[in-house]
């Protein structure tokens, strides 16, 4: 390991923790040294909307264009009306669901090249810079320090599986076998010359992606089980308690937005998991490491 692998972590309790477990995990066989990082508020910003969201926001409004008639859907409606109430109402994996239908029978390959084409002209809205841009710089350096020990390194994320494996591998250098997520079922047939195809349905295999159910999907995704995990909502904590509870030396650690200057300052939500009281001080009963982005962080985004 070089001598800092972490330049852009301030020098601090939390620094010397991942240094230390980074050191002391030489001490683990190289196929169990496994680190897994949620993506939402953990490797990227989530604020003001999550990303991919916005992605389907805008392929809301290319169908729209196409097909007026899709903007009188309750779902769509609440959303293109900024309806919070409405769509508190009408519940996230109902509106999740309808988002879903926009690429029902689509071939995995076109839906790829609609993620990259967003992300190659996206920008965001309050910074008006390219999403790659916001990925945090200090977990980029600890995704490499991880990866410099020998360490296999996964994206478990809420978010759709497809959506982030479409960039994975440029984004954070994870191939799309390494991103466990929320899965969408696929239909097969043969097309008009008999070959085999795939399409997306409007359907979801099992629940979203948080809470136990990440636990479980690592296990069947990945067949290991961690000794690194990295979060920064309530549906991230099974996911950091299961890598704290293996064997031998582990780390979970815990993003803390507190930064209203440099990124955003809230309490961390996630999507489907309802949590009520202080999070980090849930993390700091539960033995998690904290990341004050304020405190521990001398740089915030990437390519700045």
């Amino acid at each position: 390991m070089k001598d800092d692998p972490l330049p852009s972590w301030r020098d601090g309790a939390t620094k010397t923790a991942l240094l230390d477990f980074i050191v002391a995990a030489r001490s683990v066989p190289v196929e169990e040294r496994v680190a897994v990082f949620d993506n939402d508020g953990t490797l990227w910003c989530e604020k003001p909307d999550y990303v991919q969201l916005v992605f389907m926001l805008d392929q809301l409004a290319q169908a729209i264009a196409e097909n007026p008639a899709l903007g009188d859907q309750p779902e769509f409606r609440a959303l293109l009306h900024h309806d919070h109430a409405a769509q508190a109402e009408l519940g996230l994996e109902r509106i999740a669901l309808a988002l879903v239908q926009l690429y029902a029978g689509i071939e995995p390959g076109e839906f790829d090249e609609r993620v990259v084409q967003f992300f190659a002209d996206g920008l965001h809205a309050h910074r008006e810079v390219p999403y790659r841009h916001l990925r945090y710089r200090p977990m980029l350096e600890l995704i490499e320090a991880l990866r410099a020990e020998s360490f296999g390194v996964f994206v478990v994320t809420g978010g759709g599986t497809e959506f982030v494996r479409a960039i994975s591998q440029d984004f954070y250098g994870v191939s799309a076998e390494g991103v466990v997520g929320t899965l969408v079922a696929y239909d097969y047939s043969l097309d008009d010359q008999g070959r085999p195809r795939l399409v997306r349905t409007a359907e979801m295999i099992g629940s979203a992606n948080e809470g136990p159910a990440k636990v479980s999907n690592i296990q069947r995704g990945l067949g290991r089980r961690p000794i690194f995990a990295a979060g920064n909502t309530a549906g991230d904590r099974e996911m950091l308690d299961y890598a704290l509870g293996a064997d031998g030396p582990t780390l979970a650690l815990l993003v803390d937005h507190d930064d209203a200057d440099r990124e955003y300052a809230y309490a961390a939500q996630a999507g489907t998991i309802d949590f009520e009281g202080d999070f980090v001080e849930l993390a700091q009963q539960s033995g998690w490491t904290v990341a004050s982005i304020s405190d521990d962080w001398n740089h915030v985004f990437a390519d700045r």
